[in-house]
């Protein structure tokens, strides 16, 4: 068992599996989520568990959050029984995509009570979380980044952005856009090929071989598009978050965003016709009810 007691906010998709590496690496884990049985199974591999966030900050050194939503990182932290009650040179670690603005405000917040914050969103999806292949960009003062870097070695790769919170923020919403604008043009793309009567197969061994490779035509599209599985593990609803926090943070630096702007107009009209709860990946499906096939293993027309 390592000296370091661990705090970890959030146990879904996402959290669960980085628990267990933690768990798996020697560490003293206490959870806190309301999802009852998440915890529950966390605890059957030794985690303990908290009945608020308060709770959590005052039996822990390093706090991780790995939460959904701006908000309901704002209520961990700051709402009622929130960790700021704790206090404390405690380190919290938000692993969340909240955008610079929330982390900012999360960040003066925590420092007004002696805590030090870590903005640290992840890249690499449930796999990297599962794997410990997570991208992890952390933005935090430098003589924090030693205290928490061998924990964050079980969870990926750790890059230190910066000092100033916020920096990290805006890398991973900028990193999220590159990533849903190259699904989106990929799924037109898909879906003209296939309404031009090309194999959708034969097009990714053709694309994966030339100019127009990316982690869409690798991964995305191959295992959760063309299988039909649409299970890549990411909802819709929080990438239209993400793209929104994208979008606005550009705007107030007046940075141009005309394409990620038309790729947030198009997941968010995938969102209302499929819901917040679909996965990323059938971002496609609304392109071929338009066009009238389905971009599968078999070329099919409807």
């Amino acid at each position: 068992m390592t000296g370091q007691k661990i705090g970890f906010a959030g146990v879904g998709r996402m959290g669960a599996p980085m628990v267990r590496r933690l768990l798996e690496a020697g560490y003293e884990v206490t959870v806190f989520d309301p999802n009852a049985e998440a915890v529950s199974s966390l605890q059957e591999r030794g985690a303990r568990a908290a009945l608020t966030p308060a709770e959590l900050a005052k039996n822990s050194d390093i706090i991780f959050l790995s939460l959904p939503t701006p908000d309901i990182v704002e209520q961990v932290i700051g709402g009622e029984n929130g960790m700021i009650e704790a206090g404390g040179e405690r380190i919290v670690v938000d692993l969340s995509t909240t955008g610079p603005s929330v982390a900012q405000k999360m960040a003066a917040m925590l420092s007004s009570v002696g805590m030090l914050p870590v903005d640290c969103p992840v890249s690499g999806g449930v796999a990297g979380a599962e794997r410990g292949t997570l991208a992890l960009m952390a933005a935090c003062a430098n003589d924090v980044l030693p205290r928490i870097r061998p924990v964050l070695e079980n969870l990926g790769t750790l890059t230190h952005v910066g000092e100033q919170v916020g920096m990290a923020q805006m890398l991973k919403v900028l990193n999220n856009i590159i990533s849903v604008t190259s699904l989106a043009i990929c799924s037109e793309a898909l879906v003209a090929g296939v309404k031009a009567g090309l194999d959708p197969q034969i097009m990714m061994d053709v694309i994966n071989a030339g100019s127009g490779r990316t982690n869409a035509t690798t991964d995305k599209i191959p295992k959760y598009v063309l299988t039909r599985q649409f299970d890549f593990g990411f909802a819709l609803g929080l990438s239209a978050k993400d793209l929104r926090l994208c979008i606005e943070e550009t705007a107030k630096l007046g940075a141009p965003m005309a394409v990620g702007g038309a790729v947030r107009q198009m997941v968010d009209a995938a969102v209302e016709h499929l819901g917040p709860a679909a996965d990323l990946t059938e971002i496609i499906r609304p392109l071929e009810q338009q066009a009238g096939v389905e971009v599968s293993g078999d070329r099919k027309e409807r």
